[in-house]
């Protein structure tokens, strides 16, 4: 069958609406986007339902968004429309679709999380209310072309027999993808990963160990640290629960070696944890860490460990496109493992109108290995 044209697209199309921050997200029926210069028209397969929408559209101070918006950022689809001037996004093609987004003529300082937050300043939310208001959470998108990564679907879905629902796992692994990187962990280097529980941070676990590093999963579940750690192949994950005692989990996490890195992936109210000093203490001389979230609160480090041991500290907010590209090659090659084999669930299943239920579901299931998706 022929993929479908600009002119066979429908006129409307279903998705959730925000009318204003604090308004309830509402099903819609809104005009089927056409596509300009530099988009593509993609008709969603799979968005996941996160936990966290409700809250974000609920005004939640930290996200911005114009009126009428429609969130949703990690989504798969298929090209159903292109702009004059795509090349390789032709109907047809089936797509990752990420959400960060940068101004072609001001990347460094316009940049947004499509379907998340517009951020913090008044250039990056008139971008984003111009021009990339409607997220993923509809049955088709506006996307921008460098937003939009073409999958080998005969490989993914086909010769590895992942789910489209599956292939959402890419998008959280590509924001710990741009952190690993970011601080150049190499095949056979011990990393701290922590929390490492958590949906992004479980991501990080498994991105770290395609790359060939060894990972030491902190967190403070240690019933889920050991699900976690049993994912993987015999020793490849350790897992450290810490208890508050900086020395004592600072050993803890030094007990198999050298810690040559540490990515840190805290929950915004993590400011008064302990165990970012346990982690910054294990590391050895020359060690690196990677900092990718934002703590609510100034932290406290060991400034004279920070010296004494020469460290590198790198702040890192999301990813680059090279790092786009590394990851997916790394799933079709099998190297990265998704779906059933890598102890991801997919935990729900739901349409648009059966929002309330979905973000229940995924309110109960924010750790690693859980997933819950709209199939529109």
């Amino acid at each position: 069958m022929s993929a479908p044209s600009e002119s066979t697209l429908p006129a409307t199309m279903k998705a959730l609406l925000v009318r204003s921050p604090g308004s309830p997200l509402a099903l819609a029926t809104l005009p089927v986007p056409l596509p300009t210069p530099g988009s593509c028209i993609v008709k969603i397969l799979a968005v996941q339902a996160d936990a966290q929408t409700p809250l974000i559209v609920s005004g939640l101070p930290g996200y911005s968004f114009p009126p009428n918006f429609i969130p949703g950022a990690h989504a798969i689809g298929r090209v159903v429309a292109s702009g004059p001037d795509a090349t390789v996004l032709q109907p047809g093609k089936l797509v990752m679709l990420e959400g960060f987004i940068r101004a072609r003529d001001d990347p460094d300082d316009v940049q947004i999380l499509w379907g998340i937050t517009a951020g913090l300043t008044p250039e990056s939310l008139g971008f984003m209310e111009g021009n990339w208001a409607k997220g993923c959470m509809a049955e088709y998108v506006r996307a921008p072309m460098e937003n939009c990564y073409v999958l080998d679907e005969g490989r993914l879905c086909g010769e590895l027999g992942y789910t489209y629902e599956d292939l959402l796992q890419l998008p959280m692994q590509l924001v710990a993808m741009g952190g690993l990187r970011a601080i150049g962990v190499k095949p056979g280097e011990r990393v701290i990963v922590a929390p490492a529980t958590g949906a992004f941070s479980g991501a990080a676990v498994q991105v770290a160990v395609a790359l060939g590093a060894e990972v030491v999963a902190v967190g403070r579940n240690r019933e889920g640290l050991e699900k976690v750690a049993g994912a993987f192949p015999k020793g490849r994950v350790k897992a450290v629960a810490v208890t508050g005692d900086v020395e004592k989990d600072t050993v803890g996490m030094k007990q198999w070696g050298k810690v040559d890195a540490y990515i840190d992936l805290s929950p915004p109210a993590a400011s008064e944890s302990t165990h970012l000093r346990s982690c910054f203490a294990a590391l050895r001389k020359y060690g690196r860490a990677c900092m990718m979230t934002i703590i609510g609160k100034d932290v406290a480090l060991p400034y004279p460990l920070l010296t004494w041991n020469s460290l590198t500290v790198k702040g890192q907010f999301m990813y680059e496109r090279e790092d786009a590209r590394l990851l997916i090659k790394m799933a079709e090659t099998g190297v990265l493992r998704l779906g059933k084999e890598a102890g991801i669930e997919v935990v729900g299943r739901f349409k648009f109108e059966q929002a309330d239920e979905a973000f229940a579901v995924a309110t109960k299931n924010p750790e690693m290995g859980k997933l819950v998706a709209f199939v529109p």
